[in-house]
Order: structure tokens, then C-alpha cells, then sequence
């Protein structure tokens, strides 16, 4: 009888259960991070532009002090002329009683261009139908101040705009 040497028996694999615990958490970690993340550039962008529509934009200060806005016979009673004043346009406005009254075109809300109704003697935003009278108090809609009013001079044929020593 021949024996045959007794071969150690095979290695049962050991399953430590420490490191399939690791390694789980770590995988739920990262899906955690990265739907977290995700859900939050998503929210991001839907709240983002609710944001920016609720908050007036900055307002750049100018640096023009005075400009030519028109030529006297140039606007009739009840009217009025849209013209530059440095970089931003303006608003002059005949009244009917041969006054002037001039302010900015930029509504306070989100900077859209305001124009003169003559049949209500008001200034209108057509963006969100904000309105303001004509020494630029905003009176209706959602602009959240008044326009900035400029000083009128005329000088000979010449209408010029300054801006207000307050302003």
C-alpha cells in the first residue's frame, strides 16, 4: 500500500466583512455627493433667475455732468424727446404749460426703457407696466425707486441737461 502524502487542504477564502462594509460606505458616500450635488445645481438654476427678478440691478455711476438734449422749437406742448445722456438715454418731456421736465429712460426695476404717455401725463415701463409722474416718483408697478431727475436750462435755442448737485 502506497501512501501518498496528505496535501494540506485547500485554503477556505475568508470573507472580512470589514472591508465589504468599507467599501459600501464609501460607494453610498460618493452617490450621496454626487445626488446631493446634483439636486443642488438644479435647484441653483431654478431659483437663480426667481433671484435676479426680484433684485433691482446696480445702478453704474455716470460721468457726464451736462449734454445738449434738443433745440427749443423741437418739442411741441405735451410731449416728449428721448435723447443720450452719457452712456444711458434720458427722457425730456414738454409740459403743456411750455415747462420742462427732464429724467432718466432707465426704469429702477430691471433697467428696461421708460417712455412718455402724453394722454396720461405719465411716464411708462412697458416691461412689467410700471409708471412714474413726471418729477419721477415711481407710482405703480414694481420699480422700487424713482427715476433720476435731471436740471433743465435753456439757453437761447438750446435745451441742456444737467445733472442735479443732490444726485
Amino acid at each position: 500500500m502506497v501512501t501518498r502524502p496528505v496535501a494540506a487542504p485547500a485554503p477556505t477564502p475568508t470573507c472580512d466583512r470589514s472591508d465589504v462594509s468599507a467599501k459600501t460606505k464609501s460607494r453610498r458616500s460618493l452617490l450621496r455627493l454626487l445626488m446631493g450635488g446634483s439636486l443642488a445645481a438644479v435647484w441653483t438654476s431654478l431659483i437663480y433667475p426667481m433671484v435676479r427678478y426680484l433684485i433691482p440691478p446696480a445702478e453704474a455711476s455716470a460721468t457726464t455732468t451736462e449734454t445738449l438734449a434738443a433745440a427749443v422749437g423741437e418739442l411741441k406742448p405735451n410731449s416728449a424727446k428721448t435723447f443720450r445722456f452719457g452712456s444711458h438715454p434720458a427722457l425730456l418731456v414738454r409740459l403743456g404749460n411750455g415747462e420742462y421736465r427732464s429724467m432718466s429712460a432707465v426704469c429702477t426695476h430691471l433697467g428696461c426703457t421708460v417712455q412718455y404717455q402724453p394722454d396720461t401725463q405719465q411716464v411708462w415701463c412697458p416691461c412689467h407696466n410700471g409708471r412714474y409722474d413726471l418729477t419721477g416718483r415711481n407710482i405703480q408697478g414694481p420699480p422700487p425707486r424713482p427715476l433720476l431727475t435731471y436740471d433743465v436750462k435753456v439757453h437761447g435755442e438750446e435745451i441742456h441737461v444737467n445733472r442735479r448737485q443732490d444726485a
